[in-house]
This record gives C-alpha cells, sequence and structure tokens, in this order.
C-alpha cells in the first residue's frame, strides 16, 4: 500500500483551506479552490483538501463504495486518522459520488431540534458545478438571493427542495469538482428558479 501526497505545507495548506471552507459554508452557492493539486483517487482534489482539513479521530468516515478503494482507506487512516464506518448512518462525514440514491441519503442522520450537531455533512464529488438545474439560493451569508447550477443528483435536488428535517436538524452538503467547492448548509432555502 502506498502513501499519497497530503499538503506541501500541511500546516499553512490546512488553515489556507479550513478558511475557504468557512468561506464556502457561510456563503452559501459560492466556488471556492482548494489547495491539493492531485487528490487520492478516485476522489477529487477538493475532496481530498476536504478530508485533510475537517477529518480526525473523531470525525467517523463513511466512502461510498464508488470512492472506496484499499489506498484511500490506508491514506485516509494515516493522514487523519478518520475511523472509517461501514454506514452513513454512523458518520459525521459521508463521501458520495454523483450516483447517490434517495436510499442513500435517507440513511445520513440530520440530527434533531436538540442535538443538530449529530447530523452528518455529505460531501457529494460532482461533474460539474455549473449546467445544472438554475437553483435560487436565500437565507444567512446571502444579501439577497444567488442563482447557482451544480450539476446535482436528483435525490439531493429533492431533498434540497423539500428539506425533510425542520432546522436546526438537517444536512449540510459540500459539492467537489476537481478543485473546487460549493457549500449549501441546512440554513440555505432552495428553490428552482
Amino acid at each position: 500500500m502506498s502513501l499519497l501526497t497530503h499538503f506541501e505545507h500541511p500546516v499553512d495548506d490546512a488553515q489556507y483551506t479550513f478558511r475557504r471552507i468557512l468561506k464556502a459554508l457561510s456563503e452559501p452557492g459560492v466556488l471556492v479552490t482548494l489547495p491539493h493539486a492531485t487528490g487520492w483517487q478516485p476522489l477529487n482534489p477538493a475532496t481530498t483538501s476536504v478530508l485533510l482539513t475537517l477529518a480526525d479521530q473523531e470525525t467517523p468516515l463513511y466512502l461510498d463504495a464508488a470512492l472506496n478503494s484499499d489506498t484511500v482507506q490506508h491514506n485516509v487512516r494515516f493522514h487523519t486518522g478518520a475511523p472509517l464506518t461501514t454506514c452513513s448512518d454512523k458518520s459525521s462525514f459521508s463521501l458520495f459520488n454523483n450516483e447517490i440514491t434517495a436510499e442513500q441519503l435517507a440513511t445520513c442522520p440530520p440530527g434533531n431540534e436538540l442535538s443538530p450537531e449529530q447530523s452528518t455533512t455529505v460531501v457529494i464529488q460532482t461533474d460539474s458545478l455549473h449546467h445544472g438545474v438554475p437553483l435560487r439560493l436565500r437565507g444567512p451569508g446571502i444579501e439577497h438571493s444567488r442563482t447557482v447550477a451544480p450539476h446535482l443528483p436528483v435525490a439531493v435536488l429533492n431533498y434540497l427542495l423539500n428539506r425533510p428535517a425542520a432546522f436546526p436538524a438537517g444536512i449540510d452538503f459540500m459539492f467537489t469538482c476537481g478543485e473546487s467547492l460549493m457549500a449549501i448548509p441546512r440554513t440555505t432555502h432552495v428553490e428552482v428558479c
């Protein structure tokens, strides 16, 4: 099993990436670029940067079969120490590709009114953060509204439009493509333009 590259400058790059992730979460729909240039295949560079920055020994991680490999597991364990789970219902972070189904999404815990922090953050590797269904975003971090068009799986689009869990419960989404990241947290109201 081979170790794959991590950040070139671990402390500086992790701090920079953390600030970029916070920007994406606090300004829903804004695209940010993350520094990891290669990624751990089949993980793209942005997903790899997110893991190197946010995953640790106390954040159980679920890897969907399409994004899972012995090499990815080995590098996640070595570089982050994050425990890997076989079920998304026990994870702090769940990674999926564009083929996520409604059934898979339903297993991701949204937390509840008293413990919203027990929700899963879902990271989805998508083919494009453009050329999808145009969506209008409103809510905290957006002055009036923001229009985005990420290429989203049908299950995720339906979840965002219908939000089955009442706030403060809910799932925060991060969408990655190449070195880019866009976030749509649970505080964001989403509608089709």
